[in-house]
């Protein structure tokens, strides 16, 4: 915490008001040679003025403790990146929901296959057929069983794990 800072910003505030030290040490109750003090940097109010000065002045009591006001440009670059974190947040469930998707149906399209194979056709059970039967059954528990994972976010620790474990493998091999 800078004081002298503080200070100059103070007095920078208190000239903005038009108003001399004197008026403010009546304002606040205070001697101006206090005012001059803390405007020097000498020394600095206690909480309860602050906050009183935070109020007087309508800055935020971070301000006057960082001894600058928060630049719009600042607050911009906050607004820019918080939406670029919700965009990634955003793009990743868009790709969970697609792959989820993906899943899905092809799910579907391997019972109604199944369902097709055992009740609309008339194929002679060979191993091939049975083979495509249990294929076409194993596929939508399979489907459903990933699409659980990724839903609830195991398969996205099990990608970091295996990114870890790469990391890890590339730094033994150098």
């Amino acid at each position: 915490m800078d004081i002298v800072k503080i200070g100059q910003f103070l007095q920078e505030l208190r000239k903005e008001k038009e108003l001399t030290q004197e008026q403010l040490a009546e304002q606040f109750g205070v001697a101006r040679r206090t005012v001059s003090r803390w405007e020097t940097g000498s020394n600095m109010p206690d909480m309860d003025i602050l906050i009183e000065l935070s109020d007087f002045y309508e800055v935020d009591l971070r301000e006057i403790l960082s001894g600058e006001r928060k630049s719009e440009h600042m607050n911009e670059e906050l607004k820019e990146t918080v939406m670029q974190v919700a965009e990634y947040g955003s793009e990743g469930k868009k790709k969970m929901a697609r792959v989820t998707l993906i899943y899905f149906v092809l799910g579907i399209v391997s019972l109604l296959i199944n369902i097709s194979l055992q009740y609309f056709t008339e194929l002679p059970k060979t191993f091939w057929t049975g083979f495509l039967e249990g294929a076409t059954l194993g596929l939508p528990l399979a489907t459903m069983i990933l699409g659980i994972l990724y839903v609830t976010g195991v398969m996205n620790r099990v990608a970091e794990l295996k990114m870890r474990l790469l990391g890890k493998a590339k730094r033994n091999k150098q």
